[in-house]
């Protein structure tokens, strides 16, 4: 992990933030045929600042200084996936959150679609890269929802922000607590809040 402060402004990489919305809005994702439904740009973008507000708090220097989550291009796909995921999960406790939880989810999409293709993969083959990005953000979904519902959240934390390679244990608790910290504030948000990226 590089140290010092730098983390804190360094860019997660994801293209929504650093390319802005007009641009994002405009990312075509044609391969995905029914998987994402036609939706008109203003319904969209209405989820933007939100999408806007994971990536930031996957960003937060405590992850990476006190939680040793690896500053590197997996571990900080590895934080977004974790935020991402908590949010979703406040999203699912109400029918009218299905929406924007499905907006929430091709804006991800449409991030990591742009990300792979600034690293030079094409057409050909970055379907594959998202359709297994995608996957690793449902099993994430998966363990963190019943790792809060009384299961082994520290053990879900452990597989999925490090991928296994056990970090201290001040740090494996430092992120453990801060991740159950957020999805019990999230409970308390309105929907309405949430939505125009207001995180608790």
């Amino acid at each position: 992990m590089n140290s010092g402060r730098a983390i804190a402004t360094r860019a997660l990489g994801l293209n929504m933030l650093e390319r802005g919305t007009e641009q994002a809005k405009g990312t075509g994702l044609s391969w995905l045929g029914g998987l994402i439904g036609r939706r008109t740009d203003r319904d969209r973008a209405a989820t933007l600042p939100l999408y806007q507000a994971v990536v930031e708090r996957a960003r937060e220097p405590h992850w990476y200084l006190a939680g040793a989550v690896p500053d590197t291009v997996d571990g900080r796909f590895d934080m977004v996936a974790a935020v991402l995921a908590l949010v979703l999960l406040r999203l699912e406790q109400q029918p009218e959150g299905a929406e924007p939880s499905a907006r929430l989810t091709e804006w991800f999409v449409e991030d990591m679609d742009g990300q792979l293709r600034e690293f030079g993969i094409g057409d050909i083959v970055v379907g594959k890269h998202i359709g297994k990005m995608m996957s690793m953000l449902g099993g994430r979904l998966g363990a963190y929802r019943d790792g809060l519902a009384g299961g082994d959240f520290d053990g879900a934390v452990l597989r999925n922000v490090y991928r296994g390679a056990a970090p201290s244990p001040d740090a494996l608790a430092h992120v453990s607590t801060a991740l159950r910290d957020l999805h019990a504030r999230l409970r308390g948000v309105e929907l309405a809040t949430l939505i125009e990226g207001v995180l608790p």
